[in-house]
């Protein structure tokens, strides 16, 4: 839009360096060009603002394939003004000299002429397309046909529209036909994740059977290990045994010979002792029968002073044998009666 000032009754207008201005005083052509700055009274002037800078036109329309499925069209084309006379001639391109905006929608039905055109040529290709094909290569052809029927469009040069490229975005179906086409390729790309699960747990499982065969041949190579480590132990053991039984036969021996030894010097000992007590035994005997034979001898020759010699000291002898008898009370009764009886010569 056009930068317009007011001074005492005259205008200033300042256009921008992509806005062809084009000026006219009193149905002749005052000003053209782009990039403009002058004094205009507003009474007098027919001012026209044609945009030549390139402009982006987003249009999205739907189309009906050769198999009658509909498809929606995302498009954009970019266009720009390269004859802006022709434009302000055969579009309203007018400003107000007050404010210096438009009076009319000349970009609005530019727009429809450059949609409606695109849509016709999209249209046209796509009707003689069947859906999986315009979904393959529909982009490229559509964008290709929409270029060249709006380059060889003789409305376009004639309004002064000049293309500058032209994309497709996307042909897209009906939410339930695209459904409907992505089932077969979601099943493929399952059964493709299914296939590399199994494979995965195929890969799993032989790793593991690979792990549980390396543990069980450790477990039989501890095993063996073991077994040959029980037999070592068997024999070390034996050995010891052996060892230690023959120690224990020599000193078996050993201590049966000392026994022996000792058995026989106790034995010698004994029948010594036994030697020596029997001859001492016989020589007692001896003296005592010899004792005894003179004891009897001096009973026989002895008389009665003899005889009452004998009892006392048979009475000594007695007194000796007794036990220890620390005091004895003798009454007179029994002194009496003793003294008398030994006195008689009469036997207690």
């Amino acid at each position: 839009m056009a930068d317009i000032t007011r001074r005492l009754g005259l205008r200033h207008l300042r256009g921008g360096p992509t806005a062809h201005i084009r000026h006219h005083r009193s149905g002749r052509l005052a000003h053209d060009g782009t990039g403009l700055s002058f004094w205009f009274r507003p009474l007098t002037a027919a001012l026209s603002e044609v945009p030549v800078d390139d402009r982006e036109l987003a249009m999205t329309f739907h189309a009906r394939t050769a198999d009658f499925q509909d498809v929606a069209v995302q498009a954009t084309v970019t266009y720009r003004i390269g004859d802006p006379a022709v434009a302000a001639a055969r579009l309203d391109f007018s400003i107000d000299p007050d404010t210096g905006a438009w009076r009319g929608t000349p970009l609005e039905q530019l727009g429809t002429l450059l949609t409606e055109t695109a849509q016709q040529h999209a249209l046209d290709v796509l009707a003689r397309t069947p859906l999986s094909a315009a979904l393959v290569d529909g982009v490229s052809t559509v964008r290709e046909r929409i270029a060249a029927g709006l380059a060889a469009d003789p409305r376009l040069p004639a309004t002064g529209i000049e293309t500058v490229a032209v994309r497709v975005m996307a042909l897209r179906p009906e939410p339930e036909v695209e459904r409907a086409l992505r089932t077969p390729a979601r099943e493929l790309i399952q059964q493709e994740a299914d296939r590399a699960t199994y494979e995965r747990r195929a890969v799993a499982v032989e790793r593991e059977r690979a792990i549980a065969e390396n543990e069980l041949a450790s477990r039989i190579e501890l095993a063996r290990r073991e077994e040959r480590l029980v037999e070592q132990r068997g024999v070390n053991a034996r050995r010891e045994a052996e060892e230690h039984a023959a120690a224990d036969a020599v000193r078996a021996e050993a201590e049966a010979a000392r026994t022996v030894r000792l058995a026989d010097a106790e034995a010698a000992r004994t029948l010594r002792l036994a030697e020596a007590e029997a001859a001492g035994a016989r020589a007692v005997g001896e003296a005592r029968a010899q004792d005894r034979a003179a004891w009897l001898r001096v009973h026989a020759d002895a008389g009665v002073d003899g005889v009452t010699t004998l009892n006392a000291l048979t009475g000594t002898r007695l007194a000796e044998n007794l036990p220890r008898i620390d005091s004895v009370t003798v009454s007179p009764d029994v002194l009496t009666g003793l003294l008398t009886r030994l006195a008689t010569g009469e036997r207690a």
